[in-house]
């Protein structure tokens, strides 16, 4: 194998991984492909040639740090001259902070919600003096961050320029959005325009006039008449009837109320009269409720003195039941504060007990009555869904080498990823340990394995970082549709017999049958 296929492989190496062309990340490619290839090459060796002729010390620290390159050796061999003079340490850690400080406050600014209030919140760490573990937590944020970050959102905007990624404000000012305005204003007469024709709709009369409508409609077929004379008369005029049309409406509101209040009255004084506690007072608010003449009655006062008429009447013949009603007030109270705790611990216990307390998907428990639910519109509509089996591989080596909390949080990074990748109507969970279910509605086979071809691409890009260190992960899946099997239960036992095919073929794949 030539020089030249060697170097073809390493830029293609770089491209299938995800990785800048940088010399670094060049240099490391080249050497595997050329390791791959049976090539010795003396560039390649530089590391362990140097290595050697270090101490035993100095070669144990570099194997925990994985050094792998020339650049990784310089900068460790740098950073451990510095730490020989503590003045010029302490001098280039001020230095440090400050300069993260700086970033921080370049981030703080940016276009993105999620950056810039965990760099405010970083700021405010590095300024209370925060110790190690607090400043290890806030790194392992930031990894979580660029590991999760997707800017996909910005194709949307293809139909309407040319998207650069690395420039958002280029992409804005390449957008081809029209706006009406007119005599080069520099506001929008458009939007003016609208909130004037909203302004000029009744709002109590249910119909509007046809001059209002006639100039609404002009109006919004050519904004730029707002800018002419003469249509401020028009405009005052338009107004002008709208609040008449609302005055005659609520005029007209009123006399209903008010032949409705009548026929109240009347109903009620009937009800008084047939109870045995008739008094003469009662028959003084009847004689007083009948003499209201019609003619009055599209007047807001009378209306008002029906309505207190009314209200003097029945507080009378109330009293006796406030009476009664406040005696037992505290214990309903009681009762009501009562019901209303135990509602909200119905409702966080019914919570936690279908949620994964460490990934913050559904727990075995939710996916066996979600996979009831499919079951059950299976049989009855014939509703095909697909079940997917995800499993980490080598997982038991991560919390062997990293320990349990790299294996934590390598947990509730890949189910961030399944979340992402997952529709709104799928359904995904922890199964157990570090294996996961996702239930796919209206999927079949084939649909099933792009999903979990999207995941487990997405896994193998991603970078999974703890305390400095990337770890390496991969998945294996396996995936199954209801419709070929004879029961719910053979399905899962058919996508969890995939599932392991994957990992006997080599994992970091899919298995499944079309």
């Amino acid at each position: 194998m030539t020089i030249q296929t060697i170097i073809k492989k390493a830029v293609k190496r770089l491209e299938r991984e995800g990785k800048l062309l940088t010399p670094d990340f060049y240099a490391e490619a080249f050497c595997k492909e050329a390791k791959i290839a049976g090539m010795a090459s003396e560039d390649c060796n530089h590391v362990d040639k140097y290595t050697k002729s270090l101490n035993k010390e100095f070669q144990k620290e570099l194997t925990n740090y994985r050094i792998r390159t020339m650049s990784e050796l310089a900068r460790f061999l740098v950073s451990k001259l510095n730490r020989t003079n503590s003045t010029k340490c302490s001098e280039a850690l001020e230095s440090q902070t400050v300069f993260t400080k700086r970033v921080l406050q370049v981030i703080e600014v940016l276009h993105n919600k999620e950056a810039s209030l965990l760099a405010k919140k970083s700021i405010e760490l590095l300024d209370s003096r925060a110790s190690a573990s607090q400043i290890d937590q806030f790194r392992q944020l930031w990894i979580n961050f660029i590991t999760t970050y997707d800017d996909t959102f910005l194709s949307k905007l293809k139909p309407l320029g040319e998207v650069d990624t690395t420039d958002l404000k280029a992409t804005i000012e390449n957008l081809r959005i029209d706006t009406q305005v007119s005599g080069g204003s520099d506001f929008n007469l458009s939007k003016i325009a609208s909130i004037l024709v909203s302004s000029l709709v009744p709002s109590i009369a249910s119909s509007v006039n046809d001059k209002i409508a006639t100039l609404s409609q002009k109006i919004q077929n050519d904004p730029s008449i707002l800018d002419t004379t003469g249509i401020e008369n028009e405009i005052k005029s338009a107004i002008s009837l709208r609040i008449s049309l609302d005055k005659q409406s609520v005029k007209e509101m009123v006399e209903s109320l008010d032949v409705v209040l009548d026929k109240l009255s009347l109903r009620l004084i009937e009800m008084i009269e047939r109870s045995d506690s008739s008094t003469l007072e009662i028959q003084t608010i009847k004689q007083e409720l009948e003499s209201y003449s019609d003619e009055s009655s599209s007047n807001f006062k009378i209306a008002h003195k029906k309505l207190f008429t009314i209200a003097s009447a029945l507080e009378e013949n109330t009293q006796l039941l406030s009476k009664d009603l406040s005696t037992h007030s505290s214990e309903v109270k009681n009762l009501s504060i009562r019901v209303h705790e135990l509602e909200k611990e119905l409702a966080a216990v019914k919570q936690e007990s279908k949620e994964d307390f460490l990934t913050k998907l559904y727990n075995k428990r939710a996916l066996d009555e979600f996979m009831n639910i499919k079951e059950a519109e299976y049989e009855r509509y014939g509703r095909n869904f697909s079940v997917i089996m995800f499993d980490l591989d080598h997982f038991k080596l991560v919390n062997d080498n990293y320990g349990h909390d790299a294996g934590d949080a390598v947990l509730s990074a890949f189910a961030k990823i399944l979340k992402k990748e997952a529709r709104s109507v799928d359904i995904v969970g922890r199964f157990g340990g570090e294996e996961f279910m996702a239930l796919l509605s209206e999927t079949d086979t084939r649909g099933g394995a792009v999903f979990a071809e999207k995941v487990r691409k997405h896994v193998q890009k991603a970078r999974f970082m703890y305390k400095g260190q990337r770890i390496v992960v991969t998945v294996s899946s396996g995936v199954s549709e209801r419709k070929k099997h004879i029961s719910l239960q053979a399905t899962i036992n058919s996508a969890d017999e995939y599932l392991y095919k994957a990992k006997n073929e080599g994992r970091n794949q899919v298995a499944y049958k079309i």
